[in-house]
C-alpha cells in the first residue's frame, strides 16, 4: 500500500516586489501550517518523507510542518513548481519506492487537479489544505487515475 500526503502550501503574500517564486507565507500562512501540522500529528499521519517545490512558500510551509512532525528537512522536487496536473502525475509516478508514505506539498491548481485525478473527489483545495489518499499499490509508477481512495481530508479554515 501507497499512501499520498497531497499538502497545498498555506497563505503566501500577493504583496509587489517578490516575484513567484520567492513569495513568502504570510504570519497567519506560517500559522495555519503549523495548526495543519498539529492536527495531522493528532490523527497520527505523519508520512516518511515530504517533498516539495523549491519555491519560498512551499519550502516554509514544509519546514514549519517537518519541525512539528520531527521529520527531515523536505526534499525538493523542481517539476512540482509551476507544474500542471498532469506533470505533478508524473513526479508523484517517480517517487522513491522505498517510502510507502510521502507528502508532497504543492501549488494549485496542479494540487486540487491531482487530488481530484486520483481520489475521485472534488474539494476546493485551499491554502493550507491536506488530503490523504491511499492507493492498493506496491510501486509508485502504478498510480493512475481514480485508483486513490480519500481517507483524510482538512484545511485551516475547517473547524478542528
Amino acid at each position: 500500500m501507497k499512501k499520498l500526503l497531497l499538502i497545498r502550501h498555506a497563505k503566501a503574500t500577493h504583496e509587489g516586489g517578490y516575484v513567484d517564486f520567492e513569495r513568502p507565507l504570510k504570519p497567519s500562512g506560517l500559522r495555519d501550517a503549523a495548526i495543519m501540522a498539529g492536527r495531522l500529528k493528532e490523527h497520527n499521519i505523519i508520512p516518511q518523507i515530504l517533498v516539495s517545490s523549491p519555491a519560498l512558500r512551499t519550502l516554509a510551509t514544509a519546514n514549519v510542518i517537518s519541525e512539528h512532525m520531527g521529520l527531515a528537512k523536505a526534499e525538493e522536487i523542481a517539476g512540482i513548481y509551476d507544474a500542471a496536473g498532469d506533470d505533478l502525475l508524473d513526479v508523484i509516478t517517480q517517487l522513491d519506492d522505498g517510502c510507502d508514505f510521502v507528502g508532497l506539498v504543492g501549488h494549485n491548481p496542479a494540487i486540487a487537479q491531482v487530488f481530484y485525478n486520483l481520489s475521485g473527489q472534488p474539494q476546493d483545495i485551499s491554502p493550507g489544505a491536506v488530503g490523504l489518499i491511499e492507493f492498493d499499490i506496491n510501486t509508485w509508477a502504478d498510480v493512475r487515475s481514480n485508483r486513490g481512495k480519500l481517507v483524510y481530508y482538512d484545511s485551516p479554515k475547517d473547524e478542528a
